[in-house]
């Protein structure tokens, strides 16, 4: 599998390894299993309220019904942090091209341009010769996308600015910013509060890597850089000053 590095902020580079295409691919048929039972459910349940098949009062519950299945990778990628039940279960993720974590829009962009990576409509259309075969090829638009891109990346990827990587190499990254704070916490650099998630997502992140990395360098510089931005003096080594800036974050940003 390829192995990217990507500048995650501060100047700092980390490296990532690219999810492979197989795995892509199964995650995309264990979702795809999941969107059939739950239509298979929602059919039947809908179905209980009409009086017959050809019953067409209830159009409007077919429209709720089906709502989920439409915005399904939308939802889940934004509630999973990235990642779907068929994601999760191969152990891949979607991060952005700098490493950090996907904003809405950049979620949206890809859900969008799904239909363009993997065009059902045109292999069914293809079928019943309701578009000419010359179309054929549009139906591998995403997999030569993904085979060209140096990141793997399929069209709606590289619109968004995301990558998808493989989470089973790195399973201690966790690209959210969130750490335990106890209830009678006292901030100690109130000043950290003029630093965005995304570099706090990148002092986590540079964190974990030289947990399993000791005596990476990256970590002193990391931490003189913060400490020249936010023009901070402190005594504490590099590790406690930035595992106390993410504590601080977090409790400050509740407040």
């Amino acid at each position: 599998m390829p192995v990217t590095k990507l500048h995650t902020g501060f100047n700092i580079e980390v490296e990532f390894t690219i999810s492979a295409f197989h795995k892509r691919l199964l995650a995309w048929f264990i979702d795809l299993v999941v969107v059939l039972i739950y239509s298979w459910l929602v059919n039947k349940f809908v179905n209980s309220f009409k009086s017959s098949p050809f019953d067409t009062s209830l159009g409007w519950l077919d429209i709720l019904a089906w709502i989920p299945i439409l915005l399904y990778f939308l939802i889940a990628e934004v509630t999973m942090n990235g990642q779907t039940p068929g994601k999760r279960i191969m152990r891949i993720k979607v991060i952005t091209a700098t490493g950090g974590q996907p904003t809405l829009s950049q979620y949206l962009i890809r859900w969008l341009f799904r239909s363009v990576d993997f065009p059902l409509m045109v292999f069914f259309s293809l079928i019943y010769s309701i578009w000419p075969w010359y179309l054929f090829p549009l139906l591998f638009t995403g997999l030569i996308s993904f085979i060209l891109t140096p990141l793997s990346q399929r069209i709606g990827d590289l619109l968004a600015g995301t990558i998808v990587i493989d989470t089973n190499t790195e399973s201690a990254w966790q690209h959210t910013v969130f750490t335990e704070v106890e209830d009678n916490y006292q901030a100690v650099f109130p000043g950290v509060m003029k630093l965005s998630d995304r570099d706090m997502n990148t002092i986590k992140q540079v964190l974990l890597y030289t947990r399993k990395r000791p005596g990476d360098p990256v970590l002193e510089r990391v931490a003189y850089k913060i400490k020249m931005a936010l023009k901070i003096e402190t005594d504490l080594s590099a590790e406690n000053f930035l595992q106390t800036l993410l504590k601080d974050y977090n409790y400050l940003s509740r407040k």
